[in-house]
């Protein structure tokens, strides 16, 4: 187990803190990678295939 407040394990592959208890700054940086990507909209080509299976039966 690690050693934060929560005493849950760290899940397998999970980016191990520094002894700080920050994260390693390539964890930081696919963090905002992610977010970055979340954050894009739906392009509308997505959007109208969504709508298309949803009128599916």
């Amino acid at each position: 187990m690690n050693s934060d407040k929560t005493d849950m394990p760290t899940p397998r592959g999970a980016p191990a803190a520094n002894r700080d208890g920050k994260d390693p700054e390539w964890a930081n940086g696919l963090r905002k990678l992610y977010d970055s990507v979340v954050d894009e909209p739906l392009p509308d080509s997505f959007k109208d295939l969504l709508e298309q299976l949803d009128t599916k039966d």
